[in-house]
This record gives structure tokens, C-alpha cells and sequence, in this order.
């Protein structure tokens, strides 16, 4: 990573099926970012601007069967033209670190491979609207799917449109992330959602800081030299 770009700052995403604790982790791994001293933006997809947020309410309640993959799909880049416009870009400019639940991989292992669009479509969307752009670092949270489905079902909610569409789907979504894991192995890292939240934290972190050039943890106060 050249000076310019670390000047930019850099853009981590979590991604993952339903259940993994994407949104936990992703809590958790700002917070550990900003103990070493990055300022940090914490963000979601689908969502993360006003406009996203209002399209995030179409996606993710409803009937499953409410949208058509290619409709779904295109909701779900508008919405994320909007968050990178109005958030992560100029937060990046800024030289702020950005954390983000979700982002375009989602796309792809949603629509892509749970709907079956197929990769090419995705993949063309994905140039049009986003020209090339990625993030630094994904982490991907793998989970068995029937695992990651009583978790999120445990939690309630209004928001549980893609819970409950079938576990063919949710295997397809599963195989789809570690595709894009297999494909990018430079960006993508994956990681056992298997564990306890500070397992599953502590191996996030050491991937971070494996690819990504962290800072030391900022010490306590008064823990100097006397």
C-alpha cells in the first residue's frame, strides 16, 4: 500500500449469510480501530445515507418474494451509489477509515448466486455503477447455514424478508460468498463465525492487521514514561 493511499484511508467491509453477527463485528472492529487512534466511519449497506436508508426499508421487509432479482438487484445499487456519493468516498478523501456491514459482495452472493442472476450480470451492474471501485479489505464470516438461521431467528424483528427465504437459497448464498473468497484472495479473508464474539473479533483483527497497516494500540492515560 503506497503513502498516498494510506493518506486516503482505507475501506474495510464485513460480509457474510444470515446470522454471522456481521453487524456485532463490525461494532466491535471500529471500536478497536479507534483505540489505536483512526478516526473511523461506521456504516451498513443496504443503507448508510438518508436516501439508502429509505430503500433498505423495501429490501428487507416485505414478503420474500416481493421484488424480482434484477429489481432487487438494482435497488440494492442505488442505494449504494447514494452511501458511497454522500458517505464512504468522502469520508476516504478525508483520510478517515471506513467499516462497512455489507457492500457490493453482498450483491453478488444475494442476487448473484442465491437468485441466480450469475455473475456476469452482477459483475456488469457492479461496473457501471461503481467503475471499479472496492473496498481495501472484506472479511467474510462463514457460517453452516442451518447455524446461521436459528441465530437469526432468535432475533425478531420486522426486518427478516431474506431469513426467511429457503435454505436452497441460503446454501447457494453460502457457496456464493466463498466464491468470491476463492476469486480475490488478495482482498477477501474468511473467517470461522463458529466462535464466541471475542473469537470471532480477535480473528478479524489479526486479519486486518495482516493486510492493512494498522497503528499500535493507543496507550492508557498515565501508563508514559514517568
Amino acid at each position: 500500500m503506497t503513502q498516498a493511499r494510506r493518506q486516503r484511508g482505507a475501506f474495510i467491509t464485513l460480509e457474510g449469510g444470515e446470522g454471522a453477527g456481521k453487524s456485532t463485528q463490525a461494532r466491535l472492529l471500529a471500536e478497536a480501530l479507534r483505540g489505536r487512534g483512526l478516526d473511523v466511519v461506521a456504516t451498513r449497506e443496504p443503507g448508510g445515507s438518508t436516501g439508502a436508508e429509505d430503500i433498505r426499508t423495501l429490501l428487507v421487509t416485505g414478503e420474500p418474494g416481493r421484488w424480482d432479482p434484477m429489481t432487487e438487484a438494482l435497488l440494492h445499487y442505488a442505494a449504494r451509489r447514494d452511501h458511497c456519493r454522500r458517505v464512504i468516498a468522502p469520508a476516504l478523501v478525508g483520510g478517515r477509515w471506513v467499516v462497512c456491514d455489507r457492500f457490493a459482495d453482498s450483491t453478488m452472493a444475494y442476487q448473484g448466486y442465491g437468485h441466480q442472476l450469475g455473475r456476469e450480470t452482477i459483475r456488469r451492474l457492479d461496473a457501471l455503477v461503481l467503475d471499479g471501485f472496492k473496498p481495501d479489505l472484506t472479511v467474510i464470516l462463514d457460517l453452516p447455514v442451518e447455524q446461521g438461521l436459528a441465530r437469526a431467528g432468535g432475533r425478531g424483528g420486522a426486518e427478516d424478508r431474506y431469513e426467511r427465504m429457503d435454505v436452497a437459497f441460503h446454501e447457494r448464498l453460502r457457496e456464493g460468498f466463498l466464491e468470491i473468497a476463492r476469486r480475490d484472495r488478495q482482498r477477501c479473508a474468511v473467517v470461522s463465525a463458529e466462535g464466541t464474539p471475542e473469537e470471532v473479533h480477535a480473528a478479524i483483527l489479526a486479519a486486518v492487521a495482516e493486510r492493512l497497516p494498522l497503528p499500535d494500540a493507543a496507550a492508557p492515560a498515565g501508563d508514559g514514561p514517568a
